[in-house]
């Protein structure tokens, strides 16, 4: 899986990209056929932001998540790339067995 980490109007240290990279692996652990991940981080006026798209067999998957701390931001939206994968792997395992 390669990851690709990019800030906007930020930069991403040592500390983010490692961060980043372990929760990152966790999606990894639940589908295995993820090809690679774009990352973008930045902050916003109120919060900070992190977005990002994820090339898995099949689809693309895509989720945004803001939070007041940019570390909560990315647990926000690793949590919600996870919901995000395991309902697209259900469905294809639905569609492989029809049920």
């Amino acid at each position: 899986m390669q990851i690709n980490i990019s800030g906007h109007h930020l930069d991403v240290t040592d500390a983010l990209r490692t961060y980043v990279s372990d929760k990152f692996s966790r999606l990894e652990r639940h589908f295995d056929q993820i090809t690679s991940v774009q990352v973008i981080l930045s902050p916003e006026p109120k919060a900070h932001k992190a977005e990002s798209t994820i090339h898995i067999s099949g689809a693309d998957v895509f989720a945004t998540a803001e939070a007041e701390d940019m570390y909560a931001a990315i647990d926000k939206l690793t949590d919600k790339l996870d919901r995000q994968i395991l309902k697209h792997k259900e469905k294809a395992v639905s569609h492989k067995h029809g049920h």
